[in-house]
């Protein structure tokens, strides 16, 4: 069963990424992942580490409390 944070991390994850003018295979290289395991956060299929949580958030110059839909800041 997924939270609803869960599901705000999906949603602002591929919100971010395309404001940025990422493809999913773009951001997939900054992290070394495959674009699928982007797909899959995306898409609430998985949830990424917390490691790479952390590089999401510099990457995408976002707070992981706001990625994560802690905070709408």
């Amino acid at each position: 069963m997924y939270t609803s944070n869960m599901i705000k991390f999906a949603e602002r994850l591929k919100e971010l990424r395309e404001e940025k003018g990422l493809t999913r295979a773009q951001l997939a290289k900054i992290l070394n992942v495959t674009p699928r395991m982007v797909a899959f956060w995306e898409t609430n299929e998985r949830m990424c580490s917390v490691e790479t949580l952390i590089l999401l958030s510099r990457a995408l110059n976002a707070s992981t409390d706001f990625l994560l839909g802690l905070t709408d800041f």
